[in-house]
């Protein structure tokens, strides 16, 4: 991390990373110009999704489904048509280098971060000037672009700071989903498609009149919350624990609720992040990048039952986090989709669980301080009150009576748009070998009481193959995670 001086004028902001095509200089048009002259036609508002903030290569091959050209030839073509209009026509965006220089003035460092090709940003920042930058990421630099959050994680590599401390300018859609997927603040200034505002982002018209001051109220303090089940501690898929290291790395996650740790996985992967962990039992874990406190719960719990954590998230700021695993059968899902049951039989059968899920609260309840946020992770192996219209399932319903709220709910209201299904990426077509759909459903959770949701959403790498045929996976689990983050009460 960037040390801290006491005399240092924004002490939470550690740095400002700012997109180049349409955010610091005007090339989203020549961008726009050059696609238009390499595909022989005017570009309409309906091309921006495959154009804006992307790189060269996904345009190519989006021109080569249209024109049935090669890719490479379009993608060369497109270096070439760009390149000569940033050489003879690159202006800065009002107000960036006046922002650059206000930001060099207070000791905070910039870094250029683009989906462009190194060469086109090699001649931006001979515009701009390169000493205004302590490091630029370009396409060459990582295996993924945005929106992958590659990027921008490999700028804060570079520089030594953490995401969270740091505002991303950015002036797309793409652009913006790289940054937050990364856990940065976002301060979007749109150049030809309109962004809308949403939590953990500012959306302005102009960088004029922009302020370090300002960027640095942007930068609250926030803790990216993770919950998964790692399928038997991974067992079923080859090379887990480093397929499970990269996914956690990939989420941007501080903290992680594990569930089906197969016994050493909570140590095996801290030990791997260099993070501090809690192992409760041969099933449940925690992994975190912050300092473990206090320990909650039985440490000897079995496979199914819940235990926590308290974690020192900055100085004096402290939360708890929960993991829990409730018995898996008899299953909802399954009841309803196969059996036909009415409501209030499905009701009937969560009696098991609703007993765990009260036993977990109540643990959660003995060890709570009011001052002190929780959150409470894990596969309860049912579905919420909250997705299904006709039933009111117990389980989630009883958590919400304890004054938690669901995160992914909180930040997708609407379930029939964003159904948020986390099981199962593996099992389209059920087991039994009838050829049945396998019911999809949203049984993972993350759970909190006391903070802020700023964005939530689900998780699968890769394209994970069906079962029985997952050895080469590189999702290693049958659940997809769930990914929440959070902004800490003000302190």
């Amino acid at each position: 991390m960037t040390p801290h001086t006491p005399d240092r004028p924004h002490p939470r902001l550690r740095a400002v990373l700012f997109d180049m095509d349409g955010t610091l200089v005007d090339t989203e048009r020549l961008w726009w110009e050059a696609v238009e002259q390499v595909a022989g036609r005017a570009l309409t508002e309906a091309d921006q999704p495959e154009v804006l903030g992307r790189p060269v290569e996904h345009t190519a091959e989006w021109l080569a489904t249209a024109t049935g050209r090669p890719a490479a030839g379009l993608a060369a073509d497109l270096h070439r048509e760009f390149a000569e209009r940033v050489r003879t026509g690159i202006v800065p965006r009002p107000g960036a280098v006046e922002l650059l220089d206000a930001l060099a003035a207070d000791g905070i460092p910039a870094a250029l971060v683009t989906a462009s090709p190194r060469a086109v940003a090699d001649v931006v920042l001979g515009v701009l000037g390169a000493h205004r930058f302590a490091t630029s990421v370009t396409a060459d630099d990582t295996a993924r672009t945005k929106p992958a959050p590659d990027p921008y994680l490999a700028a804060c590599r570079d520089l030594g700071v953490d995401p969270a401390a740091c505002v991303a300018v950015e002036d797309t859609g793409t652009g913006v989903a790289s940054a937050e997927a990364a856990g940065c603040a976002v301060l979007a200034v749109p150049s030809l498609a309109p962004i809308p505002e949403a939590p953990g982002r500012t959306v302005r018209d102009s960088l004029t009149g922009v302020t370090a001051a300002g960027l640095e109220r942007m930068v609250v303090p926030r803790l990216r919350v993770m919950s998964w089940n790692l399928w038997l501690g991974g067992s079923q898929v080859d090379d887990h624990r480093a397929k499970q290291v990269e996914a956690v790395l990939a989420s941007g996650a501080d903290v992680v609720g594990l569930q089906e740790t197969g016994g050493t996985a909570a140590q095996e992967l801290a030990e791997a992040l260099g993070w501090h962990h809690h192992r409760a039992g041969e099933n449940l874990g925690i992994v975190s990048r912050h300092p473990v406190t206090a320990r909650f719960g039985d440490p000897d719990v079995g496979f199914y039952g819940a235990a926590g954590v308290r974690i020192a998230v900055a100085p004096g700021r402290e939360v708890d986090v929960w993991t829990a695993h409730l018995h898996y059968t008899p299953y909802g899902p399954y009841e309803a989709a196969f059996d036909g049951l009415p409501a209030d039989e499905l009701i009937a059968h969560e009696e098991l669980r609703l007993d765990q899920m009260r036993d977990a609260l109540d643990r959660v309840a003995g060890a709570a301080r009011e001052d002190v946020p929780v959150v409470l992770t894990g596969d309860f192996n049912c579905p919420s009150h909250l997705d299904w219209p006709d039933v009111r399932w117990p389980v989630t319903g009883a958590a919400e009576k304890a004054g938690f709220a669901d995160s992914f709910r909180e930040a997708h209201p609407d379930p029939a748009a964003t159904p948020g299904h986390t099981w199962s990426p593996v099992h389209p077509v059920h087991e039994d070998g009838s050829g049945r759909p396998e019911p999809q459903d949203r049984i993972d959770y993350v759970l909190h009481r006391g903070l802020t949701v700023l964005d939530s959403r689900t998780l699968v790498t890769g394209t994970p193959r069906p079962w029985p045929d997952v050895a080469g996976n590189d999702w290693p689990s049958d659940h997809a995670a769930v990914v929440t983050t959070f902004a800490l009460p003000a302190g």
